[in-house]
């Protein structure tokens, strides 16, 4: 069997990377394209209709149609236990402009799964049922109620029948991390888990899980018999891994990623670099050093300093 052309026919997905994706990294990464849908950070939904402000805080795209500044699309995500309260806010985030609403059962954090979200709610095949049936009821049909599963909690052996459960209640796709919550992201993905579920449901599923380069890309498609794909940590540690997959583009080289680096300060796309910057940007170099062995250095480098103006002079050293 040969490697699938994913030059035009996939569709990448922008994963939804709890304190990591925000509107910044959305901005920067489909500013360099490939991309054709972000989904957001999960909003936590309890008892009650949040205020559009907190939408428009966690999705500021909302404020322009719901497209990031490259015009990529943005879809809010919800994770909560109640179905109520889900569809309230899920026919929110649409009337703010959200392009569909996805629902998050995915979420390994033990916090998260301790107030019964995320992950922990695949354990419970009719909780997901009446969660998506709720929301599909409540959200104008032309617009998409898609999940974000994983193959299991403890292990995989709900993982068709949670699969069917969302697609009976009205889910438009499935992105499905192919890992359980106590697997996490220890490699390898079960890309053939996903295989298996393709073959008992009729609605789309995308591919998500371990997918670092366009070997794996195409590799994944292979095994998951899946068009569409999300990516979440690769994209990261390779900021053009979507024009990579999708237009074998060459990979983007350090000095291009140092580029980026300087620019994630927030002069061109954020505004305020001040208490951001030092954090974040630590944090995404400890994505990068997975494809740079320069981000190591670099890292060694600036571990220490709290200033958004020191870190720069040492990235133009």
């Amino acid at each position: 069997m040969t490697a699938p052309d994913l030059q035009s026919s996939a569709r990448l997905i922008l994963a939804p990377m709890e304190g990591v994706v925000d509107h910044l990294m959305r901005d920067m990464l489909t500013r360099i394209g490939g991309f054709d849908l972000c989904v957001t950070e999960f909003v936590r939904i309890v008892d009650q209709l949040l205020p559009a402000k907190v939408y428009h805080r966690m999705c500021p795209e909302l404020h322009q149609g719901g497209l990031t500044p490259a015009g990529t699309p943005v879809r809010v995500q919800l994770l909560g236990q109640d179905p109520d309260w889900l569809a309230e806010n899920a026919r929110q985030a649409v009337e703010l402009g959200s392009h569909g609403v996805d629902l998050n059962f995915g979420c390994p954090a033990k916090t998260v799964n301790k107030s019964k979200g995320g992950a922990v709610l695949l354990k419970e095949t009719d909780s997901l049922y009446r969660i998506v049936s709720a929301v599909r009821a409540a959200v104008p049909a032309q617009q998409p109620v898609t999940a974000k599963m994983r193959l299991g909690f403890e292990d995989k052996s709900l993982a068709i029948a949670n699969a069917q459960a969302l697609e009976a209640a009205g889910a438009s796709q499935i992105a499905i991390h192919a890992r359980t919550k106590v697997e996490g992201y220890n490699p390898p993905a079960y890309w053939d888990w996903i295989a298996r579920i393709r073959g008992v449901v009729q609605i789309p599923l995308v591919a998500n899980g371990e997918i670092w380069s366009l070997a794996d890309a195409q590799r994944c498609r292979l095994e998951s018999r899946c068009q569409d794909l999300m990516l979440g940590r690769g994209a990261l540690a390779l900021p053009n891994l979507a024009r990579v997959i999708k237009q074998q583009a060459e990979p983007m080289s350090w000095e291009q990623v140092r580029a980026l680096l300087s620019r994630y300060s927030g002069y061109e796309i954020y505004g305020d670099k001040g208490k951001y910057y030092p954090n974040r940007v630590k944090q995404w170099l400890g994505y990068l050093k997975r494809q740079y062995p320069q981000a190591i250095e670099l890292f060694a480098r600036i571990h220490t300093l709290q200033r958004a103006e020191d870190i720069l002079v040492q990235l133009a050293a």
